[in-house]
């Protein structure tokens, strides 16, 4: 039974996520419980009534998000569904990679991502940071854009997520992500357009915030993985507590490789893919990065029929 679970990171959530399955699936409200009573606050009570704008800050986002996963995980452990060959997450959902591998304790992964939500929030000035989005246009004009538009602002801007084919998450100050945009364009892109976030991940304004993780990453009990994880920043496995503190260091200021890892696992010989949290964000990421992986989201029940079924073919 060779496959592979995927973990979706932030833009994921959506108030009354998970409603359906949480009536059929009792221990997708108990692993809220859990994490609210590590954290002090309800989880799912702003899971399912809000307000959108508490949800989408990313100190309550990455908590949020880490549960849910973590929680359909083990409605898939419930329902029989057998051990992956192989894991991977997309930025904070490495965190629930590591969960599900051993290497991490559910309570730690918790406190982890509220403290990296916190660090990455005051890492820059409310307003000065910004994301956007460049469809339809290949990776090396983009890198070329950000540079031009760094040199022209005296500003930081790159790279952030290379999620599928023509289409690149591009992070950095306000001034030079919109040079950047205006310049993405010019180079034939069919859509550059911000995104509703204020605060820019996965580029080098988050190293400050990356320097204070460092010693809290330090502190946290890490052991070595009983499944392989597949890293974002360089797209490897990595056994030694160690070398995964560094990876996940280098992940806040670093850009997410989700094209080659997807493609990775593919490579790897593998046919099936259960997407373990809520929507389907990577299941359309990964049908547009290779047609050789069939992506499954477990998020409802019928989809969690259909992966169990699916997988037992493999």
């Amino acid at each position: 039974m060779k496959f592979a679970a995927v973990f979706p990171g932030q833009g994921s959530q959506r108030v009354g996520m998970l409603q359906e399955i949480a009536t059929t699936q009792p221990v997708i409200e108990h692993t809220f419980a859990e994490a609210s009573a590590v954290l002090g606050y309800d989880l799912w009570r702003l899971t399912q009534q809000g307000p959108e704008s508490d949800l989408n800050q990313t100190i309550h986002t990455q908590p949020v998000l880490l549960t849910a996963s973590v929680a359909l995980w083990r409605a898939w452990q419930q329902a029989k569904g057998p051990e992956p060959s192989l894991l991977a997450g997309h930025s904070l959902g490495e965190y629930v990679a590591l969960v599900i591998a051993g290497a991490l304790q559910f309570n730690d992964a918790l406190h982890l991502v509220a403290k990296r939500g916190e660090l990455m929030q005051s890492a820059v000035p409310a307003d000065q940071g910004a994301m956007a989005a460049v469809l339809g246009l290949n990776d090396d004009k983009i890198v070329t854009a950000c540079q031009e538009a760094a040199e022209i602002t005296q500003a930081c801007v790159m790279p952030a997520n290379y999620n599928a084919p023509g289409q690149v998450v591009i992070a950095g100050e306000k001034a030079a992500v919109e040079k950047a945009i205006e310049l993405c364009k010019a180079a034939g892109a069919k859509r550059a357009i911000a995104l509703p976030v204020s605060i820019p991940s996965h580029c080098a304004l988050m190293k400050s915030a990356s320097e204070q993780f460092a010693h809290v990453l330090a502190k946290t009990p890490m052991v070595s993985p009983r499944i392989s994880v597949l890293h974002n920043v360089d797209v490897d496995t990595h056994t030694h507590p160690d070398d995964i503190r560094a990876c996940l260091v280098a992940q806040l200021y670093s850009p997410v490789r989700w094209v080659e890892t997807v493609k990775t696992l593919a490579d790897e010989g593998l046919k099936v893919v259960i997407e373990c949290g809520p929507g389907n964000v990577l299941a359309g990421l990964n049908k547009r990065i290779d047609e050789r992986l069939q992506t499954l989201s477990i998020a409802q029940p019928d989809g969690l029929e259909q992966a169990l079924t699916c997988v037992a073919g493999v």
